[in-house]
């Protein structure tokens, strides 16, 4: 049996929170899923990008931190907020540092509307989920984890009504999944099995625009979430 740490090693050990937000941001194209990112201003890694997050303080719980890092690190308020992950191998900071990191979703139109009225961090900027910079620390294992899961969990889950308005059309949320999956699907089949499913509901308004009006839908809060998801 291994010995119990000495109390002072113990104490040495702090608790991190951490949080990989995604968004879709308009891009030449396509809408990209994007994350913000902070750049350091100290060291260890100074001058490196790295994930929003802070120390765990001792008086709150690991939800609030999580909200309460990201504002005061992006200014941003996520639509979604999910514990991913907890990170604690011995050599990934030079002192010893558990991250219980979160994963979140925020709303497209949410982010500059945020950022406007809190006032935009200058050492933030957003980057596409498929073309990383080096991070900090393990960040960059952290953040492929994260996107794994949202792309693993966007099969068979409401998980896209995260990064959209209450109302959206079909295209709408059909770009949603391709930009998160990272490929293209095809847009009947794609149609044909939402239009047939409880967890959408059609309302009686349209968006209209260059192309013939197209009907808005919402998500159904009193369908039970199938276990079976549209790309499945």
């Amino acid at each position: 049996m291994s010995p119990s740490p000495s109390p002072s090693a113990a104490d040495a050990i702090r608790v991190a929170v951490s949080a990989v937000i995604f968004s879709l941001r308009a891009h030449p194209g396509a809408d990209k899923l994007m994350i913000p990112l902070v750049r350091r201003t100290r060291d260890p890694h100074e001058g490196m990008w790295a994930l929003p997050g802070g120390w765990l303080d001792e008086t709150e719980g690991l939800d609030e931190a999580a909200a309460r890092t990201l504002a005061e690190t992006t200014a941003l308020t996520p639509s979604y907020l999910e514990q991913l992950y907890t990170f604690g191998d011995v050599d990934r900071s030079p002192t010893r540092v558990v991250s219980v990191v979160y994963w979140a979703l925020l709303r497209s139109d949410l982010v500059d509307a945020q950022r406007s009225v809190a006032g935009a961090p200058e050492n933030v900027e957003w980057f596409d989920v498929d073309a990383l910079p080096p991070l900090a620390f393990d960040h960059n294992r952290i953040a492929g984890y994260a996107l794994w899961r949202l792309r693993n969990k966007v099969g068979y889950s409401r998980i896209a009504a995260g990064l959209l308005p209450d109302e959206f059309t079909l295209t709408e949320l059909r770009a949603v999944y391709e930009s998160v999956l990272g490929r293209r699907l095809d847009p009947s089949n794609f149609r044909r099995l939402l239009e047939g499913s409880e967890a959408l509901v059609p309302t009686e308004s349209f968006r209209t625009g260059k192309h013939r009006p197209a009907r808005l839908f919402r998500y159904n809060a009193d369908a039970e979430t199938d276990k079976r998801g549209p790309l499945d």
